[in-house]
């Protein structure tokens, strides 16, 4: 399966139903009136995070998704269908942005994670809706409301625990490769590496996800050679592995062009702990080893690992350096997830109402606020009495018919 990490998405809600305009005819009903029932709403478009899905090439060839349109009202007061929902299924770590792919709409980071991206219109009245004392028979309906349309960008950004950085070449498939079952392809020419690889690393009592990327040289972020674009699965990384091809002749220049390239991508990854390592010990002589090893650390100034990833010669010892940082990290985000648990914020979980039920709403808040004026203009117990009981069953008389029967 080919791997994608970017597609575009066209977005559109589903419109509400139109209302409906019928009269009631029947035999023996002398005065039927009006029959006509509402439209219901248009579906909405959601995306929801699934583990079964590590890439976004689906969207490659389905490139519009569209919930299906509010049902129209029908005859005899009935209310139309809802319109199905429309849901967008992307891979855990995908991020959702507007067109100009700046504006962050949502981060999908765990799995089952759901957010509506867009919802769909109101359906209409039917002119059973509008009948009163003054218009007994309407012959007018409303349309429903257009759904919303949308131009999306997705970005997947993998969801690892540690990523493999270095120049071309450096080994990292091949580091991949002995650690994990992962099988990259492994070749003696550069960029052999064209999408990220995944594998689960297991040392000790410790288990964690590796992601190989793609090699930088330098300029890879003013475009040269493959970019900088996958260094945004390194973004979520607790640790960052950087591999030194110990082979070649300037170790200190080649480490300082990728800490270049990562500085000049941004995004917090030059601030992510970094494990140094010198690779391919195993074609270098001892005493030039020596003095490469030094060059790096004076370079770095951390302490840098050798290893062979063909030998297997001090993997394990970088591993368990890894999977320390990596405890580290999860401990720190365990301790967030805690504190936003005991201080949860308040989110406005409220419906949003239909027309029916705004105006439901309004009729009764107009008609409380009726009751209450009356109530305080009237004396006598017996009259507020009365006016709270007609409040409570929704028949609220006027504030100027009340004072005259409470008197006679």
């Amino acid at each position: 399966m080919k791997f994608l990490d970017v597609a575009k998405v066209y977005a559109s809600s589903g419109s509400g139903g139109n209302g409906c305009i019928a009269f009631r005819r029947e035999k023996f009903i002398e005065y039927g009136g009006p029959y006509g029932g509402d439209g219901d709403r248009g579906g909405d478009v959601w995306a929801e995070a699934v583990d079964n899905l590590n890439t976004l090439i689906d969207y490659r060839f389905q490139q519009h998704v569209k919930a299906k349109n509010g049902g129209g009202g029908k005859g005899k007061v009935m209310t139309g269908a809802n319109g199905d929902d429309a849901i967008m299924k992307v891979p855990v770590g995908t991020q959702i942005y507007e067109e100009d792919g700046e504006t962050l709409i949502a981060d999908l980071a765990e799995n089952g994670a759901r957010v509506k991206l867009l919802s769909g219109g109101n359906g209409g009245f039917g002119n059973a809706h509008f009948k009163s004392a003054t218009n007994q028979a309407p012959r007018h309906a409303n349309p429903g409301q257009p759904g919303e349309e949308k131009i999306l960008i997705l970005k997947l950004k993998l969801i690892a625990d540690a990523g493999l950085i270095g120049m071309p070449n450096a080994g990292k498939s091949t580091f991949l490769a002995r650690v994990s079952a992962a099988r990259p392809k492994i070749a003696d020419y550069p960029f052999t590496t064209l999408d990220p690889q995944l594998g689960v690393v297991k040392i000790d009592e410790n288990d964690f996800v590796l992601a190989d990327l793609p090699g930088l040289i330098e300029g890879a972020h003013e475009g040269v050679g493959l970019g900088d674009r996958f260094l945004g699965h390194a973004e979520r990384c607790g640790a960052i592995l950087h591999l030194v091809d110990g082979t070649g002749s300037a170790i200190a220049k080649t480490y300082k062009t990728i800490r270049r390239e990562l500085e000049a991508y941004g995004h917090g990854l030059g601030d992510k702990h970094e494990i140094v390592a010198l690779n391919k010990i195993d074609a270098i002589p001892p005493a030039e080893l020596t003095k490469k090893r030094k060059a790096l650390e004076k370079a770095s100034g951390a302490k840098v690992f050798v290893l062979s990833g063909v030998s297997g010669k001090g993997v394990p010892d970088i591993l368990r350096a890894l999977a320390r940082q990596i405890s580290e990290r999860r401990a720190e985000r365990a301790e967030r997830a805690q504190a936003r648990s005991s201080n949860p914020r308040i989110f406005d979980a409220t419906p949003r109402l239909s027309l029916r039920d705004a105006a439901k709403a309004k009729r009764l808040a107009k008609a409380e606020k009726l009751a209450l004026e009356s109530t305080d203009n009237v004396k006598g117990p017996d009259v507020k009495a009365k006016l709270t009981k007609a409040k409570l069953r929704g028949k609220v008389t006027s504030a100027r018919r009340t004072p005259k029967k409470a008197a006679r």
